[in-house]
């Protein structure tokens, strides 16, 4: 989804936000992307995936096929660890990463819960999303594919014939779970050039790094020094057409329930630019290959990692 994001009131009233998100077509797909990897050879790109997103260079959302994101993801873990930044996984990159010696695959068991849902059916446009008492989960599919930054096509690739839908079926997942936790960030910076938010030390180190999305010729990104005002967790969406100039005609202010599927995702990080945060979003694979509405919009998981690791007052720069 493209996403305009303009924050009222949020951090003590989240229902008074007011935000939108128009739909965004699907992104192109990347030149040279290969549509069916080889999962299982050594030294693939879902390894690659996996160690990157472990060792908190996230390459977004997780599909084995090499693109943009994993680029990024490469050549920001290279840098940071001394190496040319080429965004290449040649030998010297490939032993970095393999200095984490975990499995890169695990076995999960679906739940009970796990088929239980419950699941929603999510209308397309904003104003019908209004009348939904959350903004759950679509599918299965999707919620186990976010909860191991999956792409839910890759799920079923690693597990051809598997039915995600019975309780008790076994499924090799990525092992994303094994990121020891992140320290307070001092800085946040947010590239527009290259597609990605990063977290610094007060060395001016990389903590970690994130693909994303950030404004367009309409809502460009705001250049500048900014700080975090607060973070809302399961916030509410308030869409008010008379702010957006792509707005559907005939649309009327909405209020959007809570939910991964909520336009601006699972978290909101409040800026001290007005009606300007870092979010989520229910589209992770569009995030770093599409534009948004002015704010910063990362997968659900990378924006719930960052805002763990900052605070009100942590200083923000946004630059070209």
């Amino acid at each position: 989804m493209l996403t305009r994001c303009l924050l009222t009131t949020c951090l003590l009233l989240p229902a008074a936000c007011a935000w939108a998100a128009p739909p965004l077509p699907a992104p192109v797909a990347e030149e040279g992307a290969q549509r069916t990897p080889d999962l299982r050879a050594p030294r693939s790109d879902l390894q690659a995936q996996v160690l990157l997103d472990r060792a908190r260079f996230s390459p977004g959302q997780i599909d084995g096929v090499p693109g943009s994101n994993q680029r990024r993801a490469v050549a920001g873990f290279q840098k940071a660890h001394g190496l040319n930044p080429s965004g290449e996984l040649d030998d010297a990159t490939w032993q970095a990463l393999e200095r984490d010696s975990a499995p890169v695959l695990v076995e999960y068991t679906v739940t009970d819960a796990d088929v239980a849902g419950p699941f929603v059916a999510v209308p397309a446009r904003i104003a019908q999303q209004a009348g939904l008492p959350a903004l759950g989960y679509r599918s299965i599919d999707e919620m186990l594919g976010e909860r191991f930054h999956a792409d839910p096509a890759l799920l079923h690739a690693l597990n051809p014939g598997a039915d995600l839908t019975r309780a008790g079926t076994r499924l090799q997942v990525p092992a994303v779970g094994n990121a020891a936790p992140l320290p307070q960030a001092a800085r946040i910076v947010v590239d527009k050039s290259d597609s990605a938010v990063r977290l610094l030390d007060d060395d001016g180190k990389v903590l970690a790094q994130f693909p994303a999305s950030s404004g367009s010729r309409h809502d460009p990104l705001p250049i500048g020094q900014w700080k975090v005002q607060g973070v809302v967790r399961d916030p509410t969406f308030h869409y008010n057409p008379k702010l957006f100039w792509d707005a559907n005609k005939g649309d009327k202010k909405a209020t959007i329930a809570a939910g991964p599927n909520n336009p601006v995702g699972v978290v909101w990080v409040d800026l001290s630019k007005p009606h300007y945060g870092i979010h989520g979003t229910p589209e992770p694979g569009h995030v770093g290959k599409t534009e948004s509405h002015g704010c910063v919009r990362l997968t659900n998981w990378d924006a719930t990692t960052l805002a763990d690791a900052v605070q009100a007052g942590t200083p923000v720069t946004m630059q070209e």
